[in-house]
């Protein structure tokens, strides 16, 4: 039957492309940038001719550095609304990146025309003089040029297979020839420090900067120089400065930013090596490395990864040593270490016998090893001296009845981290070994049965700790007996210290 009632307070609702145009500013003010391009692509297909969306999709593309698409974007929003101004400097932003360069320089030029104090025309400046620049022949290069590219070309050569002293040698021979060829100079006061001539590389990147005064790279140079030597002051100073040059050549953009990553001033290393590769730069190996530690380390993660990602393509050995993963593992060493020195330092043998367990398991064993601070072997006892040169692989003989003893007692902290692993939770499980191992050892106790042992001083750590734990499973655990674990849990109890 039909229903001729009148409806009342029913709204229609069709959403429009101005209603998702507005969904998609209020998402990308909150960072959601998936929501923003899905409501921003919607609001394209309901509104084709809605020229503010398809700009805020070119911006996110040129975000995200797909270049070709951004400019698609970007010249439709143009076509549609040919007299925005901040169309016109995307124009210019997203031709720059294809390597467009005319039409990069007309785009921002037009925009300074329109809108000469609009909020992008210092960045509308910078690209005209960006490629001005590029374009020009830089002074000096024209006479002699198949020369000095031969000659720093062997001298590059020699550098990288850290042959300095000869490096030394032919880039004196250069400047001999090419008296204004700073960049040889600036090779030759890298090639001094690395042999040691810090005096002699400072004096020539000074008469660098008396011949050509405020050349980048040598000013670079002093600033690493300061770093490696660790002249905090001077290194201020340096960086200061650094932080106020505004390159516009690739070199220079990529000198800078290198020198600034090297030294820890991320934002503005990754302000200039991001510029470059936002303008289509493709890099060697070292770009890609600086660009993801300061893409890392400003917040940009996914433009690190996909730097690191660049750089493990050319050069596939650095696939485990990406900024986030050392970072993680400099912090877990430096955990490790804190607590390994704790243990060094207690009066309790026991503790100093448990430091060189964990130090044997441990993932930077070489690097704790390599601690003469840990390793004080002048300080150890007989019994510390006996289980570190086990731990390090000595063989012991089986022969002699008291070296048998000392192999039975230290396999049972083997079996134990073969059952249990080490975690922080099973630390004092360990802890508790190492005293019950001190005192039995020095009892003159013969450890018959090391998996029995192991199982035994399982049983005793997780009952005392109240854990839900059955007799029955732990020998089961260990294959052996529940009576025979018994056995060992009552010899044990022997050698727990007294409670004052």
């Amino acid at each position: 039957m039909k229903n001729n009632k009148p409806q009342h307070n029913v709204v229609s609702f069709l959403p429009t492309g101005d209603f998702y145009y507005t969904k998609a500013m209020d998402a990308m003010l909150l960072g959601q940038i998936e929501k923003t391009h899905k409501y921003l692509l919607r609001a394209v297909e309901l509104e084709p001719t809605d020229a503010r969306s398809f700009l805020q999709l070119g911006i996110l593309a040129l975000d995200a550095e797909n270049y070709h698409e951004a400019y698609d974007y970007i010249a439709k929003a143009h076509m549609l609304d040919p007299t925005n101004t901040e169309t016109l400097f995307f124009m210019s932003e997203s031709a720059g990146c294809l390597g467009l360069v005319q039409e990069a320089k007309s785009y921002a030029s037009k925009y300074l025309t329109v809108a000469p104090e609009g909020p992008y025309a210092e960045e509308a400046e910078e690209i005209i003089t960006f490629f001005d620049y590029e374009a020009e022949a830089m002074p000096g290069t024209t006479e002699h040029t198949l020369e000095e590219i031969q000659a720093q070309e062997k001298a590059r050569l020699l550098m990288e297979q850290g042959d300095f002293e000869q490096a030394v040698g032919v880039l004196e021979d250069v400047i001999i020839d090419f008296p204004k060829l700073w960049s040889a100079y600036n090779n030759l006061a890298l090639a001094y420090f690395y042999i040691g001539e810090a005096t002699e590389a400072k004096a020539t990147l000074a008469s660098v900067l008396r011949g050509d005064p405020g050349n980048l790279h040598a000013l670079c140079n002093l600033a690493v120089i300061a770093f490696y030597e660790k002249d905090e002051e001077t290194l201020h100073d340096y960086i200061t400065l650094l932080n106020k040059i505004q390159p516009y050549a690739w070199e220079d953009r990529y000198k800078l930013g290198a020198t600034l990553a090297l030294m820890g001033e991320y934002e503005g290393a990754y302000k200039w090596l991001n510029s470059m590769q936002k303008r289509g730069y493709e890099g060697d190996p070292g770009f890609y490395f600086w660009l993801a530690h300061a893409a890392y380390y400003t917040g940009a993660k996914q433009q690190g990864e996909r730097a690191w990602d660049s750089l493990v393509a050319i050069d596939p050995t650095k696939k485990d040593s990406a900024p986030w993963l050392t970072h993680a593992k400099d912090r877990d060493f430096l955990n490790e270490l804190a607590f390994i020195r704790d243990k060094l330092a207690s009066h309790y043998s026991s503790d100093h016998l448990f430091a060189l367990f964990l130090i044997s398991k441990s993932a930077y064993r070489d690097e704790l090893l390599s601690e003469p601070a840990i390793i004080d072997v002048e300080n150890y006892t007989g019994l510390e001296k006996m289980y570190l040169a086990f731990l390090l692989g000595h063989t012991f003989s089986q022969k002699e009845p008291l070296e048998k003893i000392f192999l039975r007692a230290s396999e049972v902290a083997e079996l134990l981290y073969e059952q249990v692993g080490i975690k922080i939770t099973t630390l004092p499980l360990y802890q508790l070994w190492f005293v019950l191992y001190e005192n039995a050892i020095n009892a003159g106790y013969t450890f018959k049965n090391p998996k029995a042992l192991a199982a035994a001083n399982e049983y005793l750590f997780l009952s005392a700790h109240d854990e839900r734990v059955t007799k029955k499973a732990i020998a089961e655990k260990y294959a052996i007996s529940p009576s025979t674990l018994t056995k060992y849990i009552d010899e044990l109890l022997n050698y727990l210290p007294d409670v004052d």
